[in-house]
Parts: C-alpha cells; structure tokens; sequence
C-alpha cells in the first residue's frame, strides 16, 4: 500500500484507519483524553434548565476546572451541544442547523424531561424528545436538573470520550447517539428519563 493510499485512509477513517502499535495506541489515547478535557460546549438554553445551565458555569461550580470554562456563541468552535429546556417545533430546525455546524466529533447532552421526552407539554406544539431532532448521547433527568446532575452527565460523556465506549455505541447505532441515561445526583425524587421509542 502506498503512502497516498495510507494518508487517504487515515483521512476517511481518522485514527481507526491506523495500523495499531505501541506509538498509535498511546497517541489514540491522548487524542481521547484530550477531547474529554476540552469540550466546548454551544449555548443552547431554551427554557428554565438553562438557568441551572447557567448555574453550572458559574464560580460555585466552575466548569472552567474540566475545560469548559467558556460557552461558545459559534457553533464551529463548539463540539457540544447542552439542549436545557423544550424544543418547539419552529426551534427544532434551527437546533438541527446549530447541530449540522459544529465540528466533528460532536456530542448532544439532553438536559431535563422537557428536552428528553416533552415533558409535561404533551401536544402539537413541542417536539416530543430533542432525540427526533438530534442523536443524544447523555439524557440526563429532572425538572429542571440541578448542577450536580448536569455534572455527572458531563463526566459520564467524559469518561464514554475517554474509554472509546462512546463513538463505538454510536458507529452501533448509525447516525443516533450513545443514548445514556445518568442518575440524578440533586435530591429530586425522579431518577431516570421516560423515552418513547418509535
């Protein structure tokens, strides 16, 4: 195999199109741990999430100790998508559009039951699951979810970044997301998301 045909294939498949030794390996590695440590997350705040949203990128909190410090306004600088609050039916194609622009990989977290299933706005106005719109990977649970909660949504995509789990469940499931549900970590009483399937 020739050298053009070596750069074509690594420029297709990324690093799965490199023969595996004990240099790719420790480089496939650090390429992991180094997207995990640096998502940059879009702001998508739709509803009363985005305030706990908020909440999370603040001083009490601070995300800025994870790499995450800043919230980018352009969705190319982004590589993750936080969707806090419901997805009206007239918001679902620009949610769509944002999701199209941000560089690969890219990961959607589903912020509260409104943007996993609708929530309590069960009727034609609401897309019935942000998952119809976009793949989810993290579907983490509340109403509205607290910081923890987002949290250890966040350092559940982090560790699926690092451990290589993620972007295999995903290439499992096509063009869908890794479709994980967190517990939830604030002291509400509801711990898992309801999803319709279908």
């Amino acid at each position: 195999m020739g050298v053009g045909n070596q750069l074509e294939e690594l420029r297709e498949r990324g690093l799965e199109g490199i023969q595996h030794n004990f240099m790719t390996s420790k480089l496939e590695s650090l390429v992991k741990w180094s997207r995990a440590r640096s998502c940059w997350p879009a702001t998508f705040g739709l509803a009363c999430c985005a305030i706990e949203m908020m909440a999370t990128g603040a001083a009490h909190y601070d995300l800025a100790r994870y790499g995450m410090e800043v919230f980018r306004a352009s969705p190319r600088q982004a590589d993750l998508m936080i969707v806090a609050g419901r997805v009206s039916q007239k918001m679902a194609p620009v949610l769509r559009q944002i999701y199209d622009q941000m560089m690969e990989p890219k990961w959607v977290i589903s912020m509260g039951v409104c943007a996993s299933s609708g929530g309590m706005f069960n009727n034609y106005a609401i897309v019935q699951g942000v998952d119809q719109v976009v793949p989810v990977d993290v579907y983490a649970p509340g109403c509205p979810p607290g910081p923890e909660t987002l949290m250890h949504a966040i350092f559940t995509l982090h560790h699926q970044i690092t451990s290589g789990e993620l972007l295999a469940r995903r290439a499992a499931t096509g063009d869908g997301g890794a479709g994980l549900v967190v517990q939830q970590l604030d002291g509400q009483t509801a711990t898992s998301v309801i999803r319709r399937d279908g």
